[in-house]
C-alpha cells in the first residue's frame, strides 16, 4: 500500500481553513463515504433536528453532527457518545439560551460511564483533564465544532467570552469505575451501562491534600475551595467534584456517600457577609445577582450551594497523588444522564 499524497491532505485542510470551520487546529478532510460510516453508527434519522439555538433561529441534524465529529478527529465509533454529549447538553438550560455565547465562554464537561469507555479507550486515570487520548480530546472538540459550524458561535463574533477558560473543547473522560468506591455516576442517576453525564463550566480549580487522613479536614479544603468569592456572579454558586481516587475512598471509608459528600460541603461551603463585602458581594439583589450594600449582620454564614443534590460528583484520575478538582458549573446542571446508544450492528444482531 503506497504512502497517502501529502499535498493532497494539505490542501483539503487549507480549504477547510478557508471556509472559516476550524477552531484553529487542522480539519480531518471529509468525503461522502467517511460520512456514511459515522451516519450508519446511529439509527437515527439523518435529516432529524436535534438542536435549535433560537436567537439566531439555526437548527443542527444528526448528519450536520457526524460531519463536524469527523471533521474533529473523531472515529466513527465514537459517534454515540457525540450524540449523547450533545443530547445531555441540549438538556441544560443554559445551553438552550445563551451559555454558548456568554461572557464566561464556558467548558462543555462530559464524563462517560460503561464498558464504552474500554471499547473507545476513553481515559478515565491519569490525566483526564489533559491531552493525549484520541477519544477524549475528538469528542468535545466535536461539541465545539458543532456548535460554530451549525449555531455559528464565533470568537469575535457570536461568542462574547471576556477571556474564556482553558479547555473549552476538550473536558471529556471516562469515570474511573474500576477505583470507585461508589456505583457509577450514570447508574447512580438511574442510567447504568454506557451513559454519558454532561453539563456547562465556568472553570475547574484543583485541590491538592495529600498531608492529611482526616475526612473532615479534606471536605473542610474542599469548602474552603467551593466558598472564595470570585466565583459568585449571583446568590449562589453551584458547584461539583471530581474526585481522585484516594479522596474518593477517603471519604467512604469514614461513611460518606455522594450524598453526604453533597449535604456537608452544602452546610459549609460560603463566607460571611463581612467576607463578602471585601469583594463588594454582601447582598444579593431581587434577581438574584450579588451587589455592595454594607448594612447586613457582618457575621452571617451566607452559604455558597443552594442544594445539595445540584451536585455532581465523579470520581476520576490516577492514585499518583491526591489531587482532586472542584468544577463550577456555568449556571444549573439538569441532574441527568443520557444513555449511549448500542452500536447499530450489534443491535441488529441482537
Amino acid at each position: 500500500m503506497s504512502a497517502p499524497d501529502p499535498d493532497i491532505a494539505q490542501e483539503a485542510i487549507e480549504y477547510a481553513y478557508a471556509q472559516g470551520w476550524s477552531d484553529g487546529l487542522p480539519l480531518v478532510p471529509v468525503s461522502q463515504p467517511l460520512l456514511d460510516r459515522f451516519l450508519a453508527e446511529t439509527s437515527r434519522d439523518p435529516d432529524e433536528v436535534i438542536g435549535h439555538m433560537p436567537q439566531v433561529d439555526r437548527e443542527v441534524t444528526v448528519r450536520t453532527a457526524a460531519i463536524n465529529a469527523a471533521m474533529a478527529g473523531c472515529l466513527p465509533e465514537y459517534f454515540p457518545v457525540v450524540l449523547a454529549a450533545w443530547e445531555g447538553l441540549m438538556r441544560e438550560r443554559a445551553a438552550k439560551g445563551g451559555g454558548w455565547q456568554s461572557t464566561s465562554g464556558p467548558a462543555p464537561l462530559i464524563v462517560v460511564n460503561g464498558p464504552i469507555r474500554e471499547r473507545l479507550g476513553l481515559n478515565s486515570t491519569g490525566g483526564v483533564f489533559g491531552p493525549g487520548f484520541r477519544a477524549n480530546a475528538t469528542i468535545p472538540r466535536a461539541i465545539g465544532l458543532i456548535v460554530r459550524n451549525a449555531f455559528g458561535v464565533r470568537p469575535h463574533e457570536l461568542e462574547q467570552a471576556t477571556q474564556g477558560i482553558p479547555g473549552r473543547w476538550a473536558i471529556c473522560f471516562g469515570e474511573n469505575e474500576e477505583d470507585s468506591p461508589w456505583a457509577p455516576l450514570a447508574a447512580e442517576l438511574g442510567t447504568p451501562g454506557d451513559a454519558v453525564t454532561t453539563t456547562l463550566l465556568r472553570t475547574s480549580e484543583f485541590v491538592d491534600n495529600r498531608h492529611t487522613q482526616d475526612p473532615e479536614q479534606l471536605l473542610g479544603d474542599f469548602a474552603d475551595t467551593i466558598g472564595r468569592s470570585g466565583s459568585w456572579i449571583f446568590r449562589h454558586a453551584q458547584v461539583g467534584l471530581v474526585l481522585c481516587p484516594e479522596h474518593a475512598e477517603r471519604l467512604a471509608a469514614a461513611g460518606f456517600d455522594r450524598r453526604g459528600v453533597a449535604e456537608w460541603l452544602a452546610e459549609r461551603s460560603g463566607r460571611t457577609t463581612a467576607q463578602l463585602a471585601l469583594a463588594g458581594k454582601d447582598h444579593a439583589d431581587e434577581r438574584g445577582v450579588r451587589f455592595p450594600r454594607g448594612d447586613g449582620d457582618p457575621d452571617a454564614f451566607q452559604r455558597t450551594i443552594a442544594d445539595p443534590s445540584s451536585m455532581l460528583i465523579a470520581v476520576a484520575g490516577a492514585r499518583t497523588a491526591a489531587i482532586s478538582m472542584v468544577v463550577r458549573y456555568f449556571a444549573d446542571w439538569s441532574g441527568g444522564a443520557v444513555p449511549i446508544e448500542a452500536p447499530v450492528a450489534a443491535a441488529v444482531a441482537g
